[in-house]
């Protein structure tokens, strides 16, 4: 890095971890003596820190101007940017972390006031974006190629309220615009009980279109009305079961995640084992558990707080009652449509998502990012299952073609019963088992790309690296194998998958010193006939 480069950090104030990373990040750039522009939640929430006396900042609406503070910074001039009457632009340029996926922001903001939370100090009140604004920008970057469209905001469902509008209108308006085909899916983000409840019937009539994952993030926070309370949730347990209940019921697949917070100051033993009991009768398959970090200037930092070694214990022992569960065991043998997005990071599986947003590893090409495929389910994992692809779908070449494997019925393809319910995906009729198929048909829009009846198209990935494919050669079983890893967490999102080793084991380890004894031989060959030849 040049003396004339600027050190731009983006900060997050939802957890004392996070800021205290920032900091030492802060210590690092002042030591190096470079110019430092610090942006995100940090500042806006908490501009008059220390650490942040003689650093540029910029605030969580001020995106667009970034560059403008850079420059400025870069002449050394300390610039402090918080203040804002509009919200950012949609169409600032971008380069996508995944180019088959768009997080597009709904709004800023919310209109809780939980005790607990440092964002809101940052984020503001909730300011929505028009629904036409947003639906141009879905034309926009469906026009570009994405695969998935990820709804983002502090809470989903409080979206409209400040402009006369609300969540179900735009879901609907947002659904207009996508493709019919089903190459282009999109996933609702987290929303809290309070702002959903009346909207419930609505938002599973959206949750069920087939170009919806029928998916949710709805955060409890706590098992107990008590804790809730104290923390300002301003909803009842009662309430979200309603909320996981009624979209279980009326949403096929549908899958719930939620959050909890482990040692919230006052919580009792009793309370704790209310929090138990509601996560081991859901047995979700996604339970993100965190311990209580009061953050400076909360209402909960004044609380009395649980000892910490209790809260480690709480949060140990959820934790092993979530990691019991086996929700994927009933998945075997089923037939899935998923949309893939990405290679996993063992370079040997691509990861899709089945419509109810389970993570699907499957061994193909590279070209079948960006796509969709049938699958039928092999085995399942605790946080992924592995699938073997049966037709996949290409949304350039405009046709679909069968790997042609057999089911224990005699067919050849995943059938759909029109009389009730699309043995794929659950989905009612019309069938949503793939982009284009229905009864076995090929409809006459479909468009596919053609998948070989044996795994001859991994050698692609493995050529890129030759030294992993030796390795590889040596396993019997590499679904096991991936299995045992855990690779990676997806969007990511918050969703676990499967990792690479974290080692080499002696074989592994001779194989490579024979290799480089190899090596170095035939280079002292080459040096010593040079020499004899002059």
């Amino acid at each position: 890095m040049g003396s004339s480069s600027c050190f731009d950090l983006c900060s997050c104030t939802v957890k004392s971890p996070s800021q205290s990373a920032m900091d030492t990040l802060i210590s690092k750039c002042r030591s190096a003596k470079k110019p430092l522009v610090v942006a995100g939640c940090v500042p806006q929430g908490s501009r008059d820190l220390k650490e942040l006396e003689g650093v540029s900042i910029v605030g969580v609406q001020q995106i667009d101007r970034v560059v403008e503070v850079v420059e400025e910074t870069l002449k050394g001039h300390e610039v402090r940017l918080l203040n804002r009457k509009t919200l950012p632009a949609l169409d600032l340029p971008k380069v996508r972390k995944n180019r088959f996926v768009e997080i597009l922001p709904i709004n800023v903001g919310c209109l809780g006031a939980c005790t607990y939370c440092k964002t809101k100090h940052a984020r503001g009140h909730l300011g929505s974006y028009t629904v036409d604004s947003l639906t141009g920008r879905v034309r926009s970057v469906i026009a570009d190629g994405v695969q998935e469209i990820w709804l983002s905001s502090e809470d989903t469902g409080a979206y409209g309220r400040d402009i006369g509008v609300n969540l179900p209108i735009l879901l609907n308006a947002i659904v207009k615009e996508l493709p019919s085909d089903g190459s282009t899916m999109l996933r609702i983000g987290m929303t809290n009980p309070p702002y959903i409840l009346e909207h419930l019937k609505h938002i599973a009539d959206v949750l069920r279109h087939p170009c919806v994952y029928s998916f949710l993030h709805v955060p409890v926070q706590s098992g107990s009305d008590a804790i809730l309370t104290a923390m300002k949730r301003e909803y009842t347990i009662s309430e979200f079961r309603m909320v996981v209940d009624t979209l279980t019921e009326l949403v096929p697949g549908m899958q719930i995640a939620t959050d909890i917070i482990c040692g919230f100051p006052g919580e009792t033993d009793e309370d704790f084992a209310q929090t138990v009991n509601l996560v081991k009768e859901y047995k979700f398959a996604q339970v993100h558990i965190s311990q209580f970090y009061p953050r400076p200037g909360t209402p909960a930092a004044r609380m009395k707080k649980v000892p910490s070694t209790l809260v480690k214990k709480r949060s140990r022992e959820l934790t092993s009652v979530f990691e019991s569960f086996t929700p994927y065991d009933g998945m075997v043998g089923k037939v899935e449509q998923i949309w893939i997005t990405e290679i996993a990071t063992d370079g040997s599986h691509l990861v899709g998502h089945t419509k109810g947003y389970v993570q699907v590893l499957v061994i193909g090409p590279g070209s079948m990012l960006g796509t969709s495929a049938i699958v039928k389910i092999t085995s399942v994992g605790r946080w992924s299952v592995f699938g073997k692809v049966i037709e996949a779908y290409n949304q350039s070449n405009g046709s679909m073609t069968s790997s042609k494997r057999s089911y224990s019925d005699g067919t050849s393809s995943p059938r759909c019963n029109l009389d009730e319910t699309c043995t794929c995906s659950g989905q009612p009729a019309p069938c949503a088992c793939g982009p284009t198929r229905c009864g076995g048909q090929i409809l006459p829009d479909g468009r596919g790309v053609s998948v070989p009846e044996n795994d001859s198209w991994s050698e692609d990935q493995n050529n890129r690296n030759p030294i992993g494919w030796l390795l590889r050669k040596r396993k019997n079983h590499p679904e096991r194998r991936i299995e045992n890893k855990n690779v990676m967490d997806y969007k990511g999102k918050r969703d676990r998958s499967l990792g690479a080793p974290r080692g080499w084991g002696p074989v592994d380890a001779a194989l490579i010193c024979g290799m480089l004894v190899s090596l170095l031989t035939i280079v002292a060959l080459l040096l010593h006939m040079g020499s004899t030849s002059k």
